[in-house]
């Protein structure tokens, strides 16, 4: 745990303690903003974009290694192509091995003067859009996969405090598909975005249930519902990426900017429904919109800013964005330092230690994409 994470707020240390944030209507006075429209996306327009990262080592001190998570998912709403790379030093394309992750690697000895990698990676994306009932059963997914992705983590514990608050959480719900709302549903209420938390977050969902602090970012908010439908027995998983390009919908706070994207990465998540396959969740985002997307923070998911994209989140989410993996408690081959709960963000290391991925003004690489008309 990191002391700053958990310093915002401390001391609450019961379920009973965990509405810390101030849930009430929305006041009246909040102003609309005229760009949010009916958000509303829907598959079939699959988009193509060109994604090039750049690390540039300024300071090497003894051998430094480079690792680039790379598109790795293959779905009916990303297809994961072909991916180029140039370096000054020995680099190779490798897999994990287990989790299905790839990465370009980067080795450099000692004696490589402004070490510097550079891979670009091509990806086509398509919203999804809400389930509903009319639509046919989807195939189902084989069982070890399905209990691969309800399997304890590090940072996703399924027993204890994560299982009491998820069983306390969906009383009163029968079927699976309401077992989801009612945990969605319930992160939107308790959890909420924590600007001063560096990065992505942690996702270490006991910590934050523990001290009854569910202030974070989306690799923590969207982690807390991932572990706790993993701990009633629901297949869910993270899905880490990043936001490529502006949304269509209006919301600023949901966009990419291509030219530079320092700062986009988001986790998403999916959750396994019978007879509805995989169901596209992102109780982060609603989070987000609440707290940063007008001037006032707005408590309400019935205010007219936040309600479109609440409903729509899920289910659905806009394919203004790219995934790279669904990995956790990763270990990079070839690394000294300790595993990843996630993967994300480019990672580095050399004989001082691994650098800050938090921290791209001192670590420094680049992000950019590009929308290929086809």
């Amino acid at each position: 745990m990191t002391p700053d994470r958990r310093a915002l707020l401390q001391g609450a240390a019961s379920i009973g303690a965990l509405s810390l944030a101030p849930w009430h209507s929305a006041s009246a006075q909040t102003p609309v903003s005229p760009a949010v429209r009916s958000f509303s996306p829907k598959p079939g327009d699959w988009r193509t974009f060109e994604v090039t990262t750049r690390v540039d080592i300024a300071k090497s001190v003894g051998a430094t290694r480079v690792w680039l998570p790379v598109p790795s998912v293959n779905t009916d709403w990303q297809k994961s192509e072909a991916s180029s790379f140039i370096s000054n030093g020995i680099t190779r394309m490798r897999s994990d091995g287990l989790q299905g992750v790839q990465f370009l690697y980067a080795e450099f000895a000692p004696s490589i003067d402004k070490p510097y990698v550079e891979i670009t990676s091509r990806v086509q994306t398509q919203s999804r859009a809400p389930l509903s009932q009319t639509q046919p059963p989807a195939q189902a997914d084989d069982a070890a996969t399905l209990k691969y992705f309800t399997r304890p983590t590090h940072l996703l514990p399924t027993d204890g405090i994560v299982k009491t608050t998820a069983q306390n959480a969906i009383q009163g719900a029968q079927t699976d598909l309401e077992k989801v709302r009612a945990i969605y549903n319930w992160v939107v209420s308790n959890a909420w975005r924590e600007p001063k938390v560096k990065g992505c977050g942690e996702g270490d969902i006991k910590t934050m249930l523990e001290t009854g602090n569910l202030g974070g970012k989306c690799a923590d908010i969207n982690a807390l519902f991932v572990g706790l439908c993993r701990s009633v027995g629901i297949p869910a998983r993270d899905v880490y990426g990043i936001r490529l390009v502006p949304s269509a919908f209006g919301y600023k706070e949901l966009s990419g900017n291509p030219a530079s994207l320092k700062g986009a990465q988001h986790c998403r998540a999916e959750a396994y429904v019978k007879g509805q396959g995989w169901m596209a969740m992102d109780p982060a985002d609603v989070a987000k919109v609440m707290r940063l997307e007008t001037p006032e923070w707005l408590k309400s998911t019935d205010h007219p800013v936040v309600k479109p994209i609440y409903t729509t989140l899920f289910g659905g989410w806009e394919g203004n964005w790219m995934a790279y993996n669904t990995a956790h408690d990763l270990t990079l081959p070839s690394s000294k330092g300790d595993r990843l709960g996630f993967f994300m963000y480019p990672s580095a290391e050399n004989d001082e230690g691994r650098f800050d991925s938090y921290a791209p003004d001192d670590f420094k690489y680049q992000i950019t994409a590009k929308e290929i008309k086809i």
